[in-house]
């Protein structure tokens, strides 16, 4: 299919076909094709866990409030948040960044740019993605609007601005795993409604990361999508300056 197809073709399905099994391979391939997805800063702070296991699947499913979409869904998977694994990521992201100039960039330039990569990784993003009971968030707004009273500057940097930031990322990742799944002519259903709690305790997961979205799959049955798809008309959202 072309991208408009996909695109096309790709709705919030609530309600899949029980006889109608998915390949646990082709799920993993489409998550492996997130890993696509642009992330702030290339820190790809996300995870992404694909349950086939039905008694993890009923669980997750009490949690997403016995959505008929989780209680008919083949296999199910989730998407989360991994802030706290942002020095990890600095590092190898730095790490790898240090060994491409070398491979790639001119002699004559290579310690400057090493040196720009190493401030940023190194020092950085480790104070824009540090935490501290919303102390340190608010130390960072302040510095940056009295910088930006002398030049442009990011200004959403307090701690739940960050948090935000993480889960645009998290939601890029999720949206491109969407639309590889459906042009592999399975289906999805994006689901805000659920019980954070319960989804971490069904999969384990540490307190310190948070659900973005939880993805039900399958392949839809004829009563799986709800009516003709309805936007906002073009006019109204496109703006051109």
């Amino acid at each position: 299919m072309s991208l408009r197809e996909i695109l096309n073709h790709r709705r919030a399905v609530r309600h899949f076909d029980p006889a109608k099994p998915l390949d646990a391979e082709v799920v993993k391939d489409c998550i492996e094709q997130a890993t696509l997805a642009p992330t702030s800063s290339n820190l790809q702070l996300w995870e992404a866990y694909h349950v086939t296991d039905k008694k993890v699947m009923e669980q997750l499913s009490k949690a997403c409030l016995d959505q008929l979409s989780t209680r008919s869904a083949q296999q199910i998977v989730v998407f989360v948040t991994r802030q706290s694994l942002y020095k990890q990521h600095a590092k190898a992201v730095l790490a790898e960044g240090i060994e491409e100039i070398k491979r790639n960039s001119p002699a004559e330039k290579q310690e400057k740019r090493i040196k720009k990569q190493t401030l940023y990784y190194a020092k950085l993003i480790p104070f824009i993605y540090s935490r501290g009971f919303g102390l340190w968030g608010l130390v960072r707004k302040v510095l940056a609007q009295g910088v930006g009273l002398f030049r442009p500057i990011t200004r959403q940097v307090s701690e739940s601005d960050m948090q935000v930031v993480v889960h645009k990322s998290c939601a890029l990742a999720a949206q491109t795993f969407m639309l590889a799944m459906s042009e592999a002519g399975y289906d999805t259903c994006p689901l805000e409604g659920f019980d954070s709690l319960l989804v971490k305790k069904a999969l384990h997961l540490p307190h310190d990361c948070e659900i973005n979205m939880v993805l039900p799959c399958g392949i839809r049955l004829p009563d799986g999508v709800r009516g003709e798809r309805f936007r906002i008309p073009f006019e109204e959202q496109y703006h051109r300056i």
